[in-house]
């Protein structure tokens, strides 16, 4: 029985989390919150709705690492950092779903999973990781011919972006075609900015509403247009790729792992 802890527990994904993980008949061991959160204290199974489990909703990081076999954590990339440095003191596995790396803080995360088994992607959806190895595909049949477009659109209280599942996305495409994907992103156009170049991929962001995410990648080329595209319905899929994702990682060897590896697509 994995014995899994949330972080954000009192969220809106965090209380999915622990849904997903219930179901799936794994132990919730630990639930945690920030500081001075008015739920401290309170039961994690009450807040999400699947009955009192006798896990009380908690500051203290290190206790609750300490109890679990794998942390959850969906929340900004600062904290991740944090809770992963942790899980590497106490030997303790991590799934980390935050969205906003920047490269800089995506190597100092491959850094601190040295010495533990830790999972890092931007979308913990099967759908959206089963796009990420078609994009790859489509990619490298159609080659230099095909302009390429990513859309993104998003609820309007998403902090970061563009999304980190465009990001990876365009990062895909740009490896497939061998191109650097920090060289050719272009996020914004305005005015007179001259024709688009080949090599180019644009990235384009929608925010509104209550929109849970989509995406749609075009590859565009004379007469004909190719679009894959994924939505998001509820947030069910992350925390249920997020619980898959611990369930997989115990007994893992130490690195940085992402969803392709849980799934086998690489």
């Amino acid at each position: 029985m994995i014995k899994i802890a949330v972080c954000g527990a009192a969220g809106r994904m965090g209380q999915r989390i622990i849904v997903a993980a219930v179901e799936a008949g794994c132990t919730i061991s630990g639930a945690l919150e920030r500081p001075a959160h008015p739920q401290l204290g309170q039961d994690a199974g009450l807040i999400a709705g699947v009955g009192n489990l006798g896990v009380a909703i908690s500051d203290d990081l290190n206790a609750v690492v300490e109890g679990c076999d794998v942390l959850i954590d969906f929340t900004t990339p600062k904290v991740s950092l944090k809770n992963l440095e942790v899980c590497g003191l106490k030997k303790k596995s991590i799934v980390i779903g935050s969205t906003g790396f920047t490269p800089e803080e995506r190597a100092l995360a491959a850094e601190l999973a040295k010495d533990i088994p830790a999972v890092l992607a931007p979308n913990m959806s099967v759908g959206v990781n089963v796009c990420f190895k078609v994009l790859k595909d489509v990619a490298k049949t159609l080659g230099d011919d095909f302009d390429v477009e990513i859309v993104e659109l998003h609820h309007n209280k998403k902090k970061d972006s563009p999304s980190g599942t465009a990001v990876r996305m365009g990062e895909v495409v740009a490896e497939a075609l061998g191109r650097d994907y920090n060289q050719v992103a272009n996020y914004h156009r305005e005015g007179i900015c001259g024709e688009r170049t080949k090599e180019e991929i644009g990235m384009q962001t929608v925010r509104g509403g209550d929109i849970v995410g989509e995406h749609t990648v075009y590859f565009i080329g004379m007469g004909e247009r190719i679009e894959i595209s994924h939505r998001a319905m509820t947030r069910d899929m992350f925390s249920r790729g997020s619980v898959r994702a611990a369930k997989w990682i115990v007994g893992k060897a130490p690195g940085l792992y992402d969803m392709q590896d849980v799934l086998g697509l690489k």
